[in-house]
């Protein structure tokens, strides 16, 4: 959440974002990857205005202990599969030199020095020398974070397997579950926030499948073993250093303080410099606890998504149907038209559904190309996507609020038969489009805004639809001299 969160498992997972949500933001085994965010948030530590003025305790009446805590206990060391498995040894793939297994290891060899030097720095965020030593205290480093932070996944799921994945009957009959047995706690932060509870539920459902995914390394030696070993450092120095304040601060204990590789923590997983920008102390009980109180959990997501620009009332976006001879070059974030605009090019909102709001401002999204579903996206699905800056994720996220709330599936169906490229197609097709003179930037396997603009121009050059798909057919073509 802060962004750069680095995700480590499906965020297109995540490529390292600014928000590290890092992206780290990777939750684990159920997202296998689309990748890890980045943004500059303003700090928020406190509830909601409207608490304070219905008496100093009313939360503490209104908000009894979750029928189950959050976050399931860790795994008992030794136990089959609770330990993470050791450095494999090998240099990275990104060929950064801090990335070499000798680097690596000359880092590992210094750590207990870093880990001193970080001393003034937390001395001067209030981090007393005993708390230091206490939670700095037998630390080492853990390498096996270097093969992981380095790592070249293969982005092998297409948007429908990833929705397939995490928008589940199972999911949304738990999510719904969970919405009533916390009622309360939801009112009360939608009163607050003014974002929909279903979207806050939404993530708790993707980040961790309802707290039973939250992670297993503990974040003070994951952030330690960053910020001074590898090549990610300066931003990692950072994140430990916030993870240290908040043991400090008693908001979270030693044992509870347990997440992702790159340190995201909690339900709905937060980073730890993230947590310190908009984690509330929603219960009134003196502590910001993310991991184990539904009621600060929710209110500080929901606080995370305000200050992001969540616009009350309104909605994520809209499944929408194209009109024959669409130009698909207007399916461009950057080209945003007002819903009224949109319609008078002939697209309507699938299932002839009324657009409760002619003048919301919106961006056409073809996540399958022209032969899947069309979205008219609005300004809070830009917001869930700073949230992790991921089409995929945030359409998950979206559409599960949707379901949660009691909505149906999409109704245009998903070119199913279509397979996802490799990461190693996918370079090739960024190289063969950079060869053609294509301004893709550098070729990395990632394909982002400007890979999409070229595959829509050389589509259009070649004759065919162009909606900016990656698909085998466009990779063929390139091929083809």
């Amino acid at each position: 959440m802060d962004r750069e969160r680095p995700i480590e498992t499906i965020r297109p997972r995540r490529q390292e974002p600014a928000r590290c949500r890092p992206v780290a933001r990777t939750r684990a085994a159920l997202l296998l990857c689309f990748a890890a965010a980045a943004v500059v948030m303003v700090l928020g530590l406190c509830g909601p205005a409207l608490a304070q003025s219905e008496g100093d305790n009313w939360l503490t009446r209104l908000f009894q202990p979750p029928a189950t805590a959050p976050v399931p206990p860790r795994a008992a060391a030794g136990a089959p599969g609770a330990g993470p498995r050791e450095w494999s040894g090998q240099s990275g793939a990104s060929g950064d030199p801090r990335m070499s297994a000798d680097a690596i290891r000359a880092d590992a060899a210094n750590f207990a020095n870093c880990l001193a030097a970080l001393w003034p720095q937390a001395q001067r965020r209030g981090v007393s020398r005993a708390s230091f030593e206490r939670f700095t205290a037998g630390l080492t480093p853990d390498l096996r974070i270097m093969d992981l932070l380095d790592a070249q996944p293969e982005f092998t799921k297409t948007p429908w397997e990833y929705l397939d994945a995490l928008v589940s009957d199972e999911r949304i009959a738990r999510g719904r579950e969970l919405l009533a047995q916390n009622a309360q706690v939801f009112d009360a932060a939608e009163r607050g926030y003014g974002v929909d509870r279903h979207i806050v539920a939404a993530i708790w459902g993707v980040e961790s499948n309802y707290s039973t995914m939250g992670g297993e390394r503990p974040v003070i030696r994951s952030t330690a073993t960053l910020a001074c070993v590898g090549r990610r450092r300066d931003f990692f120095r950072e994140e430990f250093l916030a993870a240290l304040e908040i043991l400090a601060r008693g908001d979270i204990a030693p044992d509870r303080l347990i997440g992702s590789w790159a340190g995201a923590f909690g339900p709905t997983q937060f980073m730890p410099t993230t947590f310190k920008r908009y984690a509330v102390d929603f219960d009134r009980d003196g502590r910001r606890d993310v991991v184990d109180s539904v009621a600060d959990m929710v209110a500080s997501t929901a606080n995370n998504l305000k200050t992001d620009g969540w616009l009350r009332g309104e909605t994520w976006g809209y499944e929408v149907v194209l009109p024959p001879n669409f130009n698909y070059m207007l399916a461009d974030r950057s080209r945003q038209m007002t819903v009224q605009q949109w319609q008078a090019l002939g697209l309507y909102r699938a299932g002839n559904l009324p657009f409760p709001h002619a003048s919301e401002r919106a961006f056409l999204l073809l996540p399958a190309g022209a032969r899947g579903p069309a979205f008219l996206m609005l300004q809070n699905f830009r917001v869930i996507m700073k949230y992790n800056p991921a089409e995929a994720y945030a359409l998950a996220i979206g559409h599960l609020a949707d379901r949660l709330r009691g909505g149906g599936p999409f109704v245009q169906g998903w070119p199913r038969e279509e397979r996802a490229l490799t990461m190693a197609e996918r370079l090739e097709l960024q190289q063969l489009l950079a060869r053609r003179g294509y301004p893709i930037g550098d070729p990395d396997g990632r394909l982002g805004p400007r890979t999409r603009i070229a595959i829509r121009s050389f589509q259009a050059a070649n004759g065919q639809i162009p909606d900016g798909f990656a698909s085998s057919t466009v990779l063929d073509r390139l091929r083809q001299p």
